[in-house]
């Protein structure tokens, strides 16, 4: 990693407060084992499968939370960057344009700046994470059946972040020497949701074969 990304991570600059799991619980265990993966330089493509034994639903929760801290990571290291004058719409490149919608304030699909929808979006993503009767964090607590279409919702959005940065932002990653840490999280990223089948082929097209296409 370089010194540059280092004082970054060090300074733990996130765009929002990092989600951590409660040691002794099943979802720490399965995080300490999801990051032993990494930490072990398995291929990315075995270390995104379901360990044998466990829940696709504890192992895609956990999962989840780690995206969103390590992505809101990653756009945080730019959100100095990304201003209102410079990115006045959310966007990945001039054929992708993201409206922000939810159930309330914007109950139609809304044109917003980037940094408008980034905020919209990691506070959107830190309710659902953080709502029990969505994510439960006890032991034999079911999850609800509308889970995996929230988790797909989420890991949709927040691939957007992924666009955003690497073809609007991508000289700042560059600058600082991250582009390495940032192509793994992507990646690491990409496999997962392929795995699982957590997002639709075409929403991935801005990185996959796009301008900004991206080696996985």
């Amino acid at each position: 990693m370089s010194h540059a990304l280092k004082q970054v991570f060090n300074k733990d600059k996130t765009f929002r407060p990092k989600r951590k799991f409660e040691p002794g619980t099943q979802r720490f265990e399965l995080h300490k084992k999801a990051q032993a993966s990494l930490n072990a330089g398995l291929d990315l493509k075995v270390a995104v499968q379901l360990p044998p034994g466990e829940e696709q639903n504890d192992w895609v929760a956990v999962h989840v939370v780690d995206f969103f801290n390590r992505i809101n990571l990653i756009y945080g290291t730019i959100s100095d960057y990304c201003t209102e004058q410079s990115c006045p719409i959310m966007s990945g490149g001039p054929k992708y344009e993201y409206r922000w919608q939810d159930e309330h304030k914007y109950r139609k699909p809304t044109a917003l700046s980037a940094p408008q929808y980034m905020n919209l979006l990691m506070d959107w993503i830190e309710v659902q994470i953080n709502n029990e009767d969505i994510f439960p964090t006890n032991v034999g607590t079911p999850f609800p059946k509308n889970f995996l279409p929230v988790v797909k919702k989420i890991l949709s959005r927040l691939f957007r972040v992924f666009v955003h940065v690497y073809i609007h932002h991508f000289d700042r990653i560059t600058q600082m020497g991250s582009e390495a840490h940032v192509n793994t999280c992507y990646k690491h990223f990409y496999y997962f949701v392929k795995e699982f089948n957590l997002i639709d082929t075409k929403e991935l097209e801005p990185l996959v074969s796009g301008w900004a296409q991206v080696q996985v």
